[in-house]
């Protein structure tokens, strides 16, 4: 009988026990979905520097440069071309024949010295009234007349005479004595080469930056050097082949390592902005129509849409979207849900 009654307490026993494991597990498993807020890292937004960096390529030009040719037809009777030598404004580089405007020249000169001396003849006539008014002036018309062809003869006398239209460098000539030229004739080219300037390309969306006056930096093929080059003129247009816009600047030194005609790099950095909104580039979330930001709110992670800017190797520009001060989340990205609780472990 004894026996008996301790079996039915020992099953009595098993099956509270089992009771209260069975209400125990529910419990646990209540307790897992009621974690605590996720453990990530903020990161209050600054102002920072941020720049683009371009290098354009570039020409080097002479200051001035022209071709050489002359204004009538003739034949070279003078060379007066030193190649490579630099010349004054107004040197003598080439002269033509003009035996024959001499020759009427002088004719020219002799009937304005029989005119004059006939106007002074008839000049005193006429204070007595030996001759009329109107013959007196027909021979200062005469004296008038001969006078404007001698200047025009003067004139032609000078065409056949070329000069240095500036100060410059004189080029390889390309004609001698003898030859025959016309103003289609090619004789040689100047450059003012003293002064050079910079000529580049900007791209279109560029174009407004740039400013009369502004300081480009550029270094030469082959040098490491660094150049300064002034603004002085751009383009009124953007060109429809290259979509880019022309600028000129004026070489502010002079060195052996720039030469007229020589291939110039350009550094330009159009984009910068010393107070730029920064944050790490991992922060930022690329979605389908857009990016975002993940903002630290009074412990709850929220969801904002920002507009980028220009990326460095470690930050991003943020155009809009969140301003200084804001605290970000930079780790747990992908884990975070909109309004979920988060914790900061940390803040840079």
């Amino acid at each position: 009988m004894r026996s008996i009654q301790l079996i039915a307490l020992a099953a009595i026993l098993t099956a509270v026990s089992c009771k209260e494991k069975k209400n125990a597990a529910p419990a646990a498993a209540g307790g897992q979905r009621q974690q605590g807020p996720m453990v990530v890292v903020g990161y209050v937004v600054k102002t920072g520097s941020v720049s683009e960096p371009l290098q354009l390529p570039g020409s080097l030009l002479p200051m001035e440069e022209t071709e050489i040719h002359t204004e009538v037809s003739g034949r070279v009777v003078g060379l007066y071309i030193n190649e490579g030598a630099s010349v004054n404004k107004g040197s003598l580089l080439v002269k033509l024949f003009d035996g024959d405007l001499q020759a009427q020249l002088k004719k020219l000169q002799v009937q304005l010295q029989i005119a004059e001396k006939t106007e002074e003849r008839n000049k005193e006539l006429l204070k007595i009234n030996g001759i009329s008014q109107q013959d007196y002036d027909l021979s200062f018309l005469q004296v008038s007349n001969i006078k404007a062809d001698i200047d025009l003869l003067k004139t032609n006398i000078s065409k056949t005479e070329i000069r240095a239209p500036f100060n410059g460098r004189i080029g390889f000539r390309n004609i001698s004595t003898g030859a025959y030229i016309t103003p289609a004739t090619i004789i040689c080219n100047i450059r003012q080469v003293n002064t050079l300037k910079l000529q580049f390309s900007v791209p279109e969306k560029y174009a407004s930056k740039m400013k009369l006056g502004q300081m480009i930096s550029f270094s030469t093929d082959g040098s490491t050097k660094k150049f300064l080059a002034k603004v002085y003129a751009t383009e009124s247009t953007v060109s429809e082949t290259t979509r880019g816009m022309n600028v000129r600047c004026i070489v502010q030194q002079s060195n052996a390592s720039l030469v007229a005609g020589g291939f110039a790099k350009v550094d330009m950095d159009f984009a910068r902005n010393d107070a730029a909104i920064l944050v790490p580039s991992q922060a930022v979330l690329p979605q389908a129509r857009g990016k975002k930001l993940i903002l630290y709110k009074d412990g709850v992670a929220k969801f904002t849409d920002v507009q980028t800017g220009i990326r460095d190797s470690a930050n991003i520009e943020i155009i809009s979207g969140v301003k200084p001060g804001d605290t970000i989340v930079t780790t747990g990205l992908l884990g975070l849900r909109p309004d979920a609780k988060i914790k900061l472990s940390k803040v840079n």
